[in-house]
């Protein structure tokens, strides 16, 4: 947004420059011979150019003899068109260079997509994997719980599992000034 308006201001502010420098270019070419006619031939080539596209837009003849300017008027016009060629000169450098940077902060931009776009894929294959971990697991668990168990496991599994319950848990250790008998304890003490 504040690029747009700095290129506004610096084409109004080239323009603005450009006519002291159209007028040096006449007082240039008052004082130095080689100049002057250097500027007189490029204003009389523009003048024949601009001469036959003009008759060829409106269908008039081309072949037609086109009178030169003189001198003075050719001066004028070659200091108003050099003053025109460097001013869209500097604009065309201002906006080449705006498109050069655009691209490439877009470039920026594609490449940072690019780079999300890669990583979530990357997460995409972890997850897939994860997955069919996960499966072969449940798999493995279903065979095991399939198969039959052996009966001669099972009678020490319970005492096991009474000895578990009957731990103490959470803080209970803090408060051991009060023995309370454990299950296989009062098991014991009753037959």
């Amino acid at each position: 947004m504040v690029v747009p308006m700095f290129l506004k201001l610096g084409t109004l502010a080239l323009r603005t420059i450009c006519k002291p420098i159209a007028n040096r270019l006449k007082k240039e070419a008052g004082v130095s011979p080689r100049f002057r006619q250097f500027i007189i031939n490029v204003a009389q080539a523009n003048h024949r150019f601009t001469t036959k596209l003009q008759r060829r837009a409106s269908g008039r003849v081309t072949d037609a003899i086109i009178r030169p300017l003189n001198e003075e008027r050719a001066v004028q016009a070659a200091a108003d068109l050099l003053g025109e060629l460097l001013t869209f000169t500097v604009a065309g450098a201002a906006i080449v260079y705006e498109v050069q940077r655009n691209a490439r902060g877009e470039a920026r931009k594609e490449a940072k997509r690019q780079g999300l776009l890669q990583e979530l894929r990357l997460k995409d294959e972890k997850i897939e994997n994860d997955i069919q971990e996960l499966k072969q697991r449940c798999n493995e668990l279903v065979e095991e719980l399939s198969k039959p168990r052996e009966l001669a496991e099972e009678p020490s599994k319970p005492r096991e599992l009474a000895e578990e319950i009957s731990k103490p848990r959470g803080l209970a250790w803090l408060f051991s000034f009060m023995h309370y008998p454990s299950a296989p304890e009062k098991i014991q003490q009753e037959s």
